[in-house]
């Protein structure tokens, strides 16, 4: 399973759970709530009413009931009132208050109010002369404590329960004359537990709903930051190509970024390593050709038999591959000079046309040597360059001198500058038989070369790679592109009027 799927499943399963207990506890509360609230103003309605009731059944004789008192006029124009009441969108059409009244003894001396759904019996007077001394309500009361109770009306209906709410009558000297109990069906107020309960139940809806979106937004952001982690630490075993920037880590909060930066440690590491390994397989290759021409022309040079003319030869062999290698180790030299420096050592306008011609005249007696002339295509004087002088005289050095190797002798050297509004470019083409199209991409690398015309012996890559570190230090790019027939390379720099 990818890692996504686990992630959500994983949010999907502990913010449901979250939701159906919290959810659950919330529906269990509501209806204990709504009783201890229903509950309070039953006790607060009874003892009002024992107030109201304590002179009638003070003045009522011994055995008598309170039938045509006062009180009991009361209670029946209270049953008989017409009402329509809207509480918070639901509609009260009826009034729900049972009220009953005993003596001392227990006995019901008054029964009104409303019917109770359910309730056995029907009407006022109902339970007139029964004892009820034993119900909780009345007989808690009688003992001089707090009596309630809830009775089903039918016993598997949890809905059919009436909750019992008694207070005392007492006369004016405290005497206890009675109680007064008021009765209220549970089921008057199921509409409200149930419409709070459906609110509960929606908006926990919502509320899993809105989680599941958090859910998916996290678990995206999350597989999208591990993703760009995996690309980036799947580029630490690839090479990048010559010239091409660093490839930064992701820019990551957090944890993640820590081990975005920790990866990017491991990866100049690695990458350090790889160079390191590169660099001295191909420093190796190209250091064993001279040395083994001068070892092998060394031996000969002992034989005594050896001719003038052969020893002559030999002697020569020897400095070519010890001024081969003297080239090398310079131009190595130079290239890690190049390498290690962020910036150029000065910057000042250089006029590239200026420059050219300075380089040109240094290699005048390799251009006449191979009888190769050189024909300006386009030359732009006022055109300058922001940069080290040395740097750009030394990266044209070393592309004319490579053009003069391939180039066939008595052949025309193209070059051309011209400069748009922010850039100027430099290009040298010439017209020898250029290079493969499987080798284009690969020049420019360290070691990197193709035969020279006419010669087994390659160079070592080394001056391309040149050009492109100085072109790099100053903001610029170098180009290779074919040519028919021949090779055109060109030099990119920001450009700025002289």
């Amino acid at each position: 399973m990818h890692l996504g799927l686990r992630l959500f499943f994983g949010f999907l399963v502990i913010t449901g759970l979250a939701a159906f207990f919290v959810m659950r506890v919330f529906v269990a509360e509501v209806k204990p709530s709504v009783r201890e609230v229903m509950e309070d103003i039953l006790v607060d309605t009874a003892n009002l009413l024992a107030e109201d009731a304590a002179a009638d059944l003070s003045a009522m004789p011994a055995g008598g009931d309170l039938r045509g008192s006062r009180f009991a006029q009361v209670v029946q124009a209270y049953a008989g009132r017409p009402v329509d009441a809207q509480i918070w969108g639901l509609d009260k059409r009826r009034l729900d208050l049972r009220i009953y009244v005993t003596d001392a003894k227990g006995r019901v001396v008054l029964d009104a109010g409303a019917e109770q759904p359910g309730s056995a019996g029907s009407g006022a007077d109902r339970a007139l002369g029964q004892d009820y001394s034993r119900w909780r309500d009345v007989a808690l009361t009688l003992r001089g404590d707090y009596g309630a109770r809830a009775t089903r009306e039918v016993q598997t209906d949890e809905r059919s329960s009436v909750m019992y709410v008694a207070a005392p009558v007492r006369a004016r000297d405290g005497g206890l004359l009675g109680v007064l109990t008021v009765a209220k069906a549970q089921s008057t107020v199921a509409p409200f537990v149930d419409r709070a309960e459906r609110k509960i139940v929606t908006a926990g809806a919502w509320l899993l709903g809105l989680s599941l979106l958090i859910g998916v937004a996290v678990t995206l952001w999350a597989v999208h930051s591990v993703r760009r982690l995996r690309r980036y630490a799947q580029q630490a075993g690839e090479d990048a190509a010559p010239g091409m920037p660093t490839v930064l880590p992701p820019a990551l909060p957090g944890e993640l970024g820590e081990l975005a930066r920790a990866m990017g440690v491991m990866r100049q590491r690695l990458d350090g390593r790889a160079q390191r390994e590169q660099f001295v397989r191909a420093l190796t290759h190209e250091l064993k050709g001279p040395l083994s021409a001068i070892r092998g022309a060394a031996e000969l040079l002992e034989d005594p038999s050896l001719n003038q003319a052969d020893r002559a030869r030999f002697n020569a062999q020897v400095g070519e591959q010890a001024e081969r290698l003297r080239e090398l180790v310079d131009r190595l030299l130079e290239l890690s000079k190049l390498e290690s420096a962020a910036e150029p050592p000065r910057r000042e306008p250089v006029v590239l046309a200026a420059l050219t011609e300075r380089v040109l005249a240094d290699h005048a007696a390799a251009l006449q040597q191979r009888g190769l002339a050189v024909q300006w295509a386009r030359r732009d004087d006022a055109v300058a360059v922001d940069g080290d002088p040395a740097q750009l005289s030394l990266a044209l050095s070393n592309l004319l001198a490579n053009a003069i190797d391939f180039a066939p002798a008595g052949s025309v050297l193209e070059l051309s500058i011209d400069a748009s509004e922010h850039q100027l470019r430099w290009a040298l083409r010439d017209h020898g038989p250029g290079v493969p199209d499987y080798a284009l991409p690969h020049l420019g690398e360290r070691f990197y070369a193709t035969a020279r015309p006419g010669s087994a012996r390659k160079g070592s890559g080394l001056g391309l790679a040149i050009v492109r570190q100085v072109a790099a230090l100053h903001g610029g790019v170098l180009a290779i592109a074919p040519a028919s027939p021949g090779l055109q390379v060109e030099l990119t720099l920001p450009a700025t009027k002289s």
